[in-house]
Order: C-alpha cells, then sequence, then structure tokens
C-alpha cells in the first residue's frame, strides 16, 4: 500500500518527513500537497474550460465554468504571441541584407545581426548579396552573314541593390535573362560566322557584357553581372560536317600563310643584305676610281713639273717604266741586237710552271731582274741608233 493511499498507516511518514492527517505529534506540521490532488483539480479546471466539466448545480459551479474559459482565452493569447515573437525575430547572416517594407512601402534595408519587424503590418525580403549567381543560356542565333550557329554562354552575377532587385522588378532574374537574349543576339547578329567560331569569342563576351549591363541598369534591377563566358559555338548538326570543311580550310589558308610570310622573313632580309652591300661595293668602287683619278692627276701634275725641269730624263725614266710594265704582263720578251740581226725570243718556262701549279691562268706578272736589266739596255740602244730603212729604200 502506497504511503498517500486513503485509508493508510497514518503513522506512515511520507517522503518529505511529514505525517498525513491530524493524528500524532505531528498533526499541527503542514506536509507537501498532495500530488494526485493537484492534478485532479488541474483536470477538473481543463474540463471545465473546455465545458466538458461535471454540472454541480449551485453558483459555485457556474463562476468555476467562467474562470476557466478566461483561462483558455489567456493560453491562446500567450500561444499566438509566441507564434508572433518567433515569426517577428530573425537573424541575417554575414552575407545576407533585408529589405523591409511597412504598410507596402520601403522602410529599411537590414544588415547583419539580429533584427525584429512588426507582421502583418511589415513585409521583409532577405537575400544574399555576396554569393555569385550563374545562369546559362543556349540558343540558335543568325549571324550578321547570315548563318544560323548554336551559341551557349553562361552569364554570372550577384545582387548589388537589394532594394532595387525586390522593389523596381516583379521578377528581376526573368528579366535579367530576357536581356541576356537581346543582348547575345544583338551581338551576334552584329558578328560575321568566322568570328563567332573562331578567335571573336572573348571579344563577343565582352560586348554582350557591357551591353546587358547597360539594360540591367535601365531597368534598375540591382544586378551586376560579373562576367560572360562565350563558350564554344558551333553550327547545326545539319550542316556540321560542311562547316568542319570551311574550318579545314581555313585552317590550311593560315597554315600555307604562315609558311608564306616565314620564307618573306627569310628571303627579304637576305635580299635586302645583298642589295646593301652592293650598294656598299658600288660606293666604295666610286671613292676607289675618284681618289685613283685625284692621284693619277696629282701625279701628272707633279710629273709635267718634273718633265720641264728635265725632259730628257723625265722621258728615259717613263719609257722604262712603260716598258717594265708591259713586260711584267706577259710572258714572252724579245730581245734585239744593236745591227738588228740574231732577234733572242726569251721563254720563261719556270714562270709558266709555276702559274700552271698554282692553277691560274694569269699571266706572269714579273720577269727576272736580268731581264729588266736587257729590256732596259735594248731601248737604250734603240733611241741612240739611227731608225731602220726599209728595204725598198735600199
Amino acid at each position: 500500500m502506497a504511503w498517500n493511499e486513503p485509508g493508510g498507516n497514518s503513522n506512515n511518514q511520507d517522503p518529505w518527513g511529514g505525517r498525513r492527517g491530524g493524528g500524532g505529534g505531528g498533526g499541527d506540521k503542514k506536509g507537501p500537497p498532495d500530488l494526485d490532488e493537484a492534478f485532479r483539480k488541474l483536470q477538473d479546471s481543463l474540463n471545465g474550460m473546455f465545458g466538458s466539466g461535471k454540472k454541480r448545480g449551485g453558483n459555485g459551479d457556474r463562476n468555476i465554468g467562467k474562470g476557466g474559459g478566461l483561462g483558455l482565452l489567456g493560453v491562446g493569447l500567450a500561444v499566438l504571441a509566441a507564434i508572433w515573437l518567433y515569426n517577428a525575430v530573425y537573424v541575417v547572416d554575414e552575407q545576407e541584407q533585408a529589405v523591409v517594407l511597412r504598410f507596402g512601402k520601403y522602410y529599411e534595408t537590414v544588415g547583419p545581426g539580429l533584427n525584429i519587424y512588426f507582421p502583418p503590418i511589415d513585409r521583409k525580403y532577405m537575400e544574399n548579396v555576396t554569393r555569385e549567381r550563374a545562369y546559362t543560356k543556349q540558343g540558335q542565333m543568325l549571324t550578321e552573314d547570315e548563318n544560323i550557329v548554336e551559341v551557349p554562354l553562361t552569364v554570372q552575377y550577384r545582387i548589388s541593390n537589394l532594394q532595387d532587385f525586390v522593389l523596381n522588378v516583379d521578377q528581376p532574374e526573368v528579366s535579367l535573362q530576357h536581356a541576356t537574349d537581346s543582348a547575345l543576339r544583338h551581338v551576334v547578329g552584329s558578328t560575321s560566322m568566322d568570328q563567332v567560331l573562331t578567335e571573336g569569342r572573348e571579344q563577343m563576351a565582352v560586348d554582350i557584357r557591357e551591353r546587358l549591363q547597360r539594360f540591367l541598369d535601365t531597368y534598375r534591377t540591382g544586378i551586376t553581372v560579373t562576367q560572360v563566358n562565350v563558350q564554344s559555338a558551333a553550327a547545326p548538326r545539319e550542316v556540321q560536317e560542311a562547316f568542319d570543311d570551311v574550318i579545314r580550310a581555313r585552317e590550311d589558308e593560315q597554315r600555307a600563310r604562315n609558311q608564306a610570310e616565314s620564307y618573306a622573313n627569310g628571303v627579304v632580309p637576305e635580299a635586302r643584305g645583298q642589295a646593301q652591300r652592293i650598294i656598299e661595293d658600288a660606293n666604295g668602287y666610286r671613292d676607289e676610281v675618284i681618289a685613283r683619278a685625284k692621284g693619277e692627276a696629282d701625279r701628272f701634275t707633279k710629273l709635267v713639273a718634273e718633265y720641264r725641269k728635265a725632259p730628257d730624263v723625265t722621258r728615259q725614266r717613263l719609257y722604262l717604266e712603260t716598258m717594265q710594265e708591259v713586260y711584267s704582263n706577259t710572258s714572252k720578251v724579245l730581245v734585239t741586237a744593236k745591227d738588228g740581226q740574231n732577234n733572242l725570243l726569251y721563254l720563261p718556262l719556270d714562270k709558266m710552271v709555276e702559274g700552271s701549279r698554282g692553277n691560274t691562268a694569269a699571266p706572269v706578272s714579273s720577269v727576272s731582274p736580268s731581264v729588266n736589266d736587257a729590256a732596259a739596255r735594248a731601248a737604250q740602244d734603240l733611241q741612240q741608233q739611227p731608225p731602220l730603212r726599209s728595204r725598198e729604200s735600199r
């Protein structure tokens, strides 16, 4: 039997050291409340509040039912207040911002931290303003030269002004898609197919980004385009083989052009060098001829002066120098006697053999000193002897 069960031993003490009932020495001490009695009273109160309690008659029972209705109303209000407070208090992260509208009108932009607003009077819109978002677009476009190409691209953007993003445009990201399509078609329509398929993609991406940003600024969407990536464009599958042939032909053309430029870069400088060498040789020859002519003129001027001083000596010297120059350029020497008889033909075989060993066809440039002396004596004898008469004069 439990210690607090009715009819139990009154001497049994409860767990708190008190005694049930009024008997014994501990009857004047108050013990803790009876838990069963407390639960029973709580159940009666709830039954009274929900109208399911037993009717006991009398004014006391009616007062108990009225008080239970007020308690239920208080509990409901408390629950509603808790729900409202739970919805009214919100936390904005470091990467987010929140826009609060009061009675449908812009009120404030809230930064990171713990904040509160007052629904249904206020409405809040919270977005991540630092995260990079991406949008992909692909479709068939008509180029400037009336060819159809498929151009895929990716647009990366972020929210730069949350107030404009929330209030100015109903669906800003849908507007971004429409603006992207318009900018892409405008740029591709102004570009030839060759540029779209080959090296013109980077410039296309720059033009699309600038035009798209102008559209978004005009609409005041609060969106900033950070980057536009134009991926590899391709022709429609129905004509892909023909386009591949065109691309290969273009590559062959570029390769032949590069080879021609390489050949030109090798030949043109060489030709220019040869032309410059010829010019320098011509300039050197001109300077040489001019210098030689000046030297000959100076020599002749000095020779005239010497000839005026001693005509015979100068004449003899000129004759000897001339004969020496003539004999030095020939391989045969003819020596005549004083009486004109017994002419001697001198043939320098040693010089001719040396010339043949040196594989040269040039004549012997000089003769031995004895030959030069003999030539000089022969020249003197010829000047001293009288001129020969012909056979007819005899």
